[in-house]
């Protein structure tokens, strides 16, 4: 069944990229105008984890199956089989895996044959073979097999043209002194020919007379192939992209062959998953490089990658998800990456977040704020989205009013009715994390500033996590390297890895009420910080659940001149993670110090009554925006109105810095209400 996706209908409804570029409209195969004539581009959508790439890819995947040809790879995903031999690699492994898909039958028009491909794969499969390898090159021409029976099913499939193959073999390497990779091509080309193909097919090694040196004779270009691809280097490389061009050429030849004329409506479609990866760049620039110098194919190719600014994207024309929505105009350039056109993946809009959870939650029983909360949590990435949402659902509907975004992270979702529900918050962060690093290590980090205060944790907290170099810059590295952007104020810059990374960190061990690794990691950086209560070492009491020296600090430092200074110490200090309870029910506890209902013990001892007014109207202040600025909590609208009232109060106070404070009181509240950070100076677009 299709997954519901929303906010991708600029490629998938009927006019949409996917039917202007198949020809073919979703699901109902109508026919449809061609943008781009007979030179479609290779189009590549950008943007990093869990923003919607494979999700699109495995729906467009569902509408055109049966409609038109159609292949799927996940260029990560190729799997090397068992006791290959060197004929093997990934290319070739997943030129195999193409043909397959895109030869089976679809809606009125016969399967797609592979006579050239099945060649070109038969000459390498049994490179570097010699005569005491006989098991090994039975292995290696049995998974020919798939690929031959595009050919000819039965005679393909059956596998008695590989005794055959093998007796050839065996009689080739006794004439020679060595494993020559032509005279073992030759032998096996020449078998598949005659137990395999049918006379018509065999005009198909004509094709490789093109390749390098060949002089127009097909079977000296398929010597010449097999021993290019076991020289290995910039040789070898050569002889995939020929191996990349026979592919095409196959379904160049199954749309344009005299009894295909008219048999055939739209384009055949593959679809590269993780495209970005060294496999994704092999199977696709020997395409750009033919198509640049003229020579024409029926494929439309949608690849997926995380790295928007791919070397191989360098002269691609650029345009973000809506404006493809009608027309994509990609002009053609000298450089063969002008042929591609890079599409990025726009976030969920909040509309979209609120029209997910009312697909689970269809009686509106979670709170009204919560699916904004939940886009800004997340910016809108779709996965987080969608398992954020479909958790909401599958609380019980009596408990779902107290549903916050932190609370959704500590439940478990099922995600499929045959397998044990599985964690939020860990589920997510493990699709998230770039691949190879640690989550404990990124768990640590995800708790410092910047990277002075990273490398701190590094050392005192994760002595022997990296071999070689500086952890933190080495974390840095993976999450910029993986389409995480840094930013000013936290080593994790994105809000929802961070928040992922700070659940792990807080709920891993499984030891509360102790919390040892929150609490280590927190007390080594309020170490660090020193004596003087700076904005980072109170930052750090409050993540450690100590809110007084804060408050005490806010209130010592009001009087003073510079009231913005003030107005940003409140700011950064009420940024602080707050040491939550997982599963707590019931009111968040800040909300009853933020409204005065639980003052929070009383003023200092030796405070006179003007001083301690203020001091329990910081505490209450801090408190109040400590929680409305918090990604994991839901804004609360009498908590805003008494960070108003509370402002307006100091503002009447200070005697000359009135101005700021009430304007803080007015803009900061219309700042939260728009699910925006208040800002310094208050009101000011720009102000951080």
């Amino acid at each position: 069944m299709d997954r519901e996706l929303y906010g991708r209908e600029a490629v998938l409804d009927d006019t949409g990229l996917a039917a202007r570029l198949t020809g073919l409209a979703p699901y109902t195969f109508a026919a449809t105008g061609y943008e781009h004539g007979d030179d479609p581009p290779v189009t590549v959508v950008t943007g990093g984890r869990g923003t919607g790439k494979t999700a699109l890819l495995k729906q467009l995947r569902n509408a055109y199956r049966g409609g038109t040809p159609l292949a799927l790879l996940d260029c990560a995903r190729i799997e090397p089989p068992l006791d290959h031999g060197p004929g093997w690699n990934p290319l070739t492994g997943a030129l195999a895996e193409l043909a397959v898909q895109l030869s089976p039958k679809v809606h009125a028009a016969r399967p797609v044959e592979f006579p050239r491909l099945a060649l070109g794969l038969a000459a390498v499969a049994v490179t570097g073979w010699s005569q005491e390898d006989d098991d090994l090159a039975r292995r290696d021409l049995q998974r020919l097999g798939p690929v031959l029976a595009t050919v000819d099913e039965t005679k393909g499939a059956a596998g008695t043209w590989i005794s055959k193959v093998l007796a050839k073999l065996a009689a080739t390497a006794a004439e020679s002194t060595a494993p020559l990779a032509g005279l073992l091509a030759e032998a096996t080309v020449e078998t598949v020919l005659e137990e395999v193909f049918g006379r018509s097919q065999r005009k198909s090694k004509a094709w490789y007379g093109a390749y390098r040196n060949a002089g127009g004779r097909g079977e000296l270009g398929l010597h010449q192939l097999a021993v290019d691809f076991e020289q290995g280097g910039r040789r070898r490389a050569e002889a995939e992209g020929f191996l990349v061009g026979a592919l095409v050429e196959d379904v160049r030849r199954a749309y344009t062959g005299l009894t295909r004329l008219g048999t055939r409506r739209g384009r055949p479609l593959i679809l590269l998953d993780n495209a970005h990866l060294p496999l994704g760049r092999r199977l696709v620039e020997p395409v750009l490089r033919d198509r640049s110098t003229g020579r024409r194919d029926q494929l439309v190719i949608v690849a997926a990658s995380r790295d928007g600014d791919h070397e191989g994207l360098r002269r691609a024309t650029r345009a973000r998800l809506p404006e493809v929505a009608h027309r994509a105009p990609c002009p053609r350039g000298p450089d063969i990456t002008s042929g591609i056109l890079a599409v990025e993946l726009t976030p969920l809009s909040a509309a979209h977040t609120r029209a997910v959870f009312d697909r689970y939650d269809p009686a509106g029983r979670t709170p009204a704020g919560l699916s904004r909360a939940v886009h800004r949590l997340t910016g809108g990435r779709p996965l987080a989205v969608a398992l954020l949402g479909r958790a909401a659902g599958e609380v019980a509907a009596a408990e779902r009013g107290g549903l916050t975004p932190g609370a959704l992270l500590d439940l478990t979702v099922e995600l499929r009715e045959d397998t044990a529900p599985v964690p939020v918050a860990g589920t997510l962060l493990g699709e998230l994390l770039p691949a190879g690093l640690r989550p404990d290590v990124a768990a640590v980090l995800a708790a410092a500033h910047d990277e002075d205060t990273a490398r701190v944790l590094a050392r005192t907290r994760l002595r022997g996590a990296a071999t070689e170099g500086d952890l933190a810059l080495l974390v840095r590295d993976a999450l910029r390297a993986d389409g995480w952007p840094g930013g000013p104020g936290h080593f994790v810059a994105d809000p929802l890895l961070r928040a992922l990374l700070l659940h792990r960190l807080r709920f891993h061990d499984d030891d509360a009420p102790a919390y040892a690794a929150w609490r280590a990691v927190h007390e080594t950086l309020h170490r660090h910080h020193g004596p003087a209560p700076t904005a980072y070492r109170l930052r750090q009491e409050l993540a450690l659940g100590r809110t007084e020296p804060a408050v005490t600090e806010l209130r010592t430092a009001f009087p003073g001149p510079d009231v913005l200074g003030w107005l940003t110490l409140l700011r950064l200090v009420a940024g602080a993670p707050y040491p939550r309870e997982r599963r707590r029910t019931g009111p968040d506890p800040r909300r009853a110090v933020a409204l005065g209902e639980d003052p929070g013990g009383p003023p200092p001892d030796g405070l006179d009554a003007d001083a301690a007014a203020l001091h329990l109207g910081v505490r209450r202040l801090l408190h109040a925006l400590w929680l409305l600025t918090d990604p994991l909590a839901l804004p609360d609208d009498d908590v805003i109105e008494k960070l108003a009232h509370e402002l307006r109060q100091l503002s009447g106070r200070h005697l000359t810095g009135t101005s700021p404070l009430w304007d803080a009181a007015t803009h900061w509240p219309r700042d939260i209400r728009a699910w925006r950070s208040p800002t310094v100076p208050p009101g000011r677009e720009d102000g951080v």
